[in-house]
Formats: C-alpha cells, sequence, structure tokens
C-alpha cells in the first residue's frame, strides 16, 4: 500500500479516536482561567490572533458540532447563562487539547512515510488540519472568559 494511502487512513483514525477522547474527558477538570489554558502574556488575551486576520477565517473553518449532534454548539446564543458559556470555555480547552495531542501523534506520519513525502504530509496536517483550531481556541476563550464572569455578576445581582 502507497505511504500516502497509509497516511491518510492514519490520519482518519486519529480523528476518529480524538472524536473519542474528548468525548469522554471529564470537563470539570479543565479551566480556561488556568495554565495552560490561559492566555500568555505574548497573545494579549487572543488580541495578538487579529494579526492573522482570524476574525475573518475562523467561522469558515469545519466544525464537527454542526455534524455530530450530542457535541455542545459552538454558538452563543443571545441571552446565555454563565453555565453555559462556562462550558463552552471547558469545550475550548477539550478542542485545544486534542488538537495538539492530534499534531504529536501526527509525528507517527514520519514513521508511515519516512522522507519528504512523510514530512509533507505531517507538515499538512499539522499546519492546517490542527493549528488553526489552536488559534480559534486561544483567540475565543479569553472573550469567553470574560463574558461568563459579567454575566455571573449580572445573574448575581438579580
Amino acid at each position: 500500500m502507497h505511504p500516502l494511502i497509509k497516511s491518510i487512513l492514519f490520519m482518519a483514525l486519529l480523528g476518529l479516536a480524538s472524536q473519542l477522547v474528548g468525548y469522554l474527558l471529564p470537563r470539570r477538570i479543565f479551566h480556561g482561567d488556568r495554565p495552560p489554558f490561559s492566555p500568555f502574556g505574548w497573545e494579549k488575551n487572543g488580541k495578538i490572533y487579529e494579526r492573522l486576520h482570524i476574525r475573518r477565517w475562523k467561522d469558515h473553518v469545519p466544525d464537527m458540532s454542526r455534524i455530530m449532534k450530542n457535541m455542545v454548539k459552538k454558538k452563543l446564543p443571545a441571552g446565555s447563562s454563565s453555565s453555559h458559556m462556562s462550558l463552552l470555555v471547558q469545550e475550548t480547552c477539550v478542542a485545544e487539547l486534542i488538537h495538539f495531542l492530534l499534531i504529536v501523534a501526527g509525528l507517527w506520519l514520519l514513521h508511515i512515510w519516512p522522507g519528504i513525502g512523510g514530512w509533507i504530509v505531517y507538515l499538512v496536517y499539522a499546519l492546517l488540519g490542527n493549528l488553526p483550531f489552536i488559534i480559534i481556541q486561544r483567540y475565543n476563550r479569553p472573550r469567553l472568559v470574560r463574558l461568563a464572569e459579567k454575566t455571573r455578576k449580572r445573574e448575581g445581582s438579580l
């Protein structure tokens, strides 16, 4: 079997496995305001990603929650509660972790296809298939954390 076919099958298997792992991870262990998910200083609470014109492209990347009905929807409906926003923050943490783990696991592509072909497939997989999703999570999370806190305070004053 050609290494490209093996690589595609491996990436598909990783994708399926990542869905299961992401589904099984307990959300209570994820905190968007704590490392490693809190913003790094250089990220300026996500504003650094505006230099990548993230607002233009972030809503055009594939979103599994549109396909899989059991996933938490990534859109924030008007009038959302602070608990729903906190769940979305946790979901951004899970998504970031899963995409990071996919980049690491994707290194196995270099074993499947040694040489330049494997490097090309791996770099496309990592840089186009996973890194944009990490950037989106790191861009959205600080705003969601602030909004959840503001909503929590408003709910507490009612």
